[in-house]
């Protein structure tokens, strides 16, 4: 499957946690906190599903992600309990949470392609079904149970 393919049927949330501060940023994007785009319309919230669905692999994810961004692969880990799902008009879409591994936050890299860094207190007023989803990333990452 090809990485358009991919990342059509999956979003990524990036993050990284400071591990001495205890900060927790998430870059911020023109279309919103998703990558590459935001969520579908009619996108709803939907059960994992028992069995694994071909073309949402979380490695193969994270190789479409850094294939379209030029990110280091070795600085990105996936956090592999995170699990977001949603029914779309065009099939089951999963929402991936990668977390860099770096001691401070790749601002260059992630400025790069059109993003900046904000704290989720700076993201209020977003869309609703992505601070959601930025809650339970920190709730995992932040909380300590990734």
């Amino acid at each position: 499957m090809s990485k358009t393919e991919l990342l059509s049927r999956n979003r990524v949330i990036l993050c990284h946690f400071d591990d001495y501060s205890h900060a927790l940023l998430f870059p911020k994007w023109v279309q919103g906190m998703l990558w590459p785009q935001a969520l579908p319309e009619g996108a709803e919230p939907m059960a994992a599903p028992v069995t694994d669905i071909a073309g949402h692999e979380a490695a193969a994810i994270k190789q479409a992600v850094v294939q379209d961004t030029g990110l280091n692969p070795d600085e990105l880990e996936t956090v592999e309990n995170y699990q977001a799902w949603f029914q779309t008009p065009g099939g089951p879409l999963r929402v991936h949470l990668l977390r860099f591994n770096t001691p401070d936050a790749p601002k260059p890299a992630i400025n790069a392609i059109g993003g900046t860094f904000k704290a989720l207190s700076e993201l209020r007023g977003g869309v609703m079904a992505e601070l959601l989803l930025l809650r339970e990333a920190f709730r995992l990452v932040g909380g300590g149970q990734s």
